[in-house]
């Protein structure tokens, strides 16, 4: 096979899921966006729903679409985008909660779909959705008459424990949502491990249900073991890949491993990056190209089948670190033609 093999373990989502519940008193979902952060929302959302996840958060309502025909009726979908104009047949046909951002959402939603549950964002200093202040001020009272079932915000900086910005988030969405009998959420993986102060009553777990900073204590999820194609030896003064990115000093045992960028293994890794085999590690030489990667194979005595770039010795944020990014950019590029097998 020549595709590079990525291993998605369902039962440390579900592990990594109960985890965070276990954290706080109060109810916990998850955040399934973007195909569950890549990872595939038809396997992984009906494994967090096995496991009791009973709510979960999309970005926009065709996601929700693609979620509700993988769980079925029962758990409640949020969209984090609200409703959009085009929204409505999908909200209304698969049973979704937009969170609803603006003025004219919510009118367009009450128009376009009275009686159907809808929840409220609150802009509490991030600037990116939801209600400004000023804007609730004004609106509360009518918005309120509508009936809600969930008032949220989002954390700017929650994975920096001593950042100022987060208490100054908490005392707004306190000042924005105090005296309501609404339901409300603010904590994301971050604001979960920040404490009590910002669970209210509903959590939203993404990243940390899928092995990323800044949780810890997470249980790996995905290993990536990728080909190797062709080995070579590379006498000194002689050149790898493109560019002469890489000139060898020594002779140099090169390995061409069959990924690169277009699989979501972005030209950003370069040189900085490392495979590993047993627990030894192997730096990339070189640039990534589009379907290879070369790497320096000197230390290993007999040539293995693959290499693995993520798994029990580098996880995805050390991945990312190789390319000054995060985890979410890595899960979330990881491309179409990996042979994906799934543990249950």
């Amino acid at each position: 096979m020549t595709t590079a093999t990525l291993t998605i373990d369902l039962t440390a989502i579900a592990a990594n899921w109960q985890a965070l519940d276990r954290l706080t008193q109060v109810e916990t979902a998850a955040v399934i966006k973007a195909n569950a952060y890549g990872l595939g929302v038809d396997k992984v959302g009906p494994a967090l729903a096995r496991a009791g996840a009973r709510l979960f958060f999309v970005a926009a309502a065709e996601e929700g679409t693609l979620l509700r025909r993988a769980l079925g009726p029962g758990p409640s979908i949020c969209v984090f985008s609200g409703h959009m104009p085009g929204d409505a047949d999908m909200i209304r046909a698969a049973d979704l909660t937009p969170m609803i951002n603006s003025v004219d959402q919510l009118l367009t939603h009450v128009e376009m779909l009275p009686g159907h549950p809808f929840g409220i964002q609150l802009d509490t200093g991030m600037n990116r959705l939801g209600m400004e202040p000023a804007e609730w001020s004004a609106l509360r009272d009518i918005a309120i008459a509508q009936q809600p079932v969930l008032l949220m915000s989002h954390l700017a900086c929650a994975d920096e424990p001593d950042h100022l910005m987060n208490r100054m988030q908490l005392d707004s969405f306190n000042d924005m949502t105090e005296g309501l009998d609404i339901p409300r959420s603010l904590a994301a993986t971050g604001g979960i491990l920040l404490g009590d102060d910002y669970h209210f009553d509903l959590t939203r777990p993404g990243i940390g249900l899928y092995g990323g900073l800044p949780f810890v204590d997470a249980i790996p999820v995905v290993t990536l073991d990728v080909p190797v194609i062709q080995t070579r030896d590379v006498a000194p003064g002689e050149s790898v890949g493109y560019g002469n990115a890489f000139v060898a000093h020594g002779p140099t045992r090169v390995a061409t491993v069959a990924a690169g960028y277009a699989d979501g293994l972005i030209r950003a890794m370069g040189a900085q990056a490392t495979f590993t085999h047993e627990g030894r590690k192997l730096p990339v030489i070189g640039r990534v190209s589009m379907d290879m990667i070369t790497v320096d194979v000197s230390s290993i005595a007999e040539m293995p089948e693959h290499l693995q770039l993520m798994g029990q010795h580098q996880s995805v944020d050390t991945v990312a670190g190789f390319a000054g990014t995060i985890g979410y950019e890595i899960l979330t590029s990881l491309g179409a033609r990996y042979d994906r097998v799934y543990l249950t």
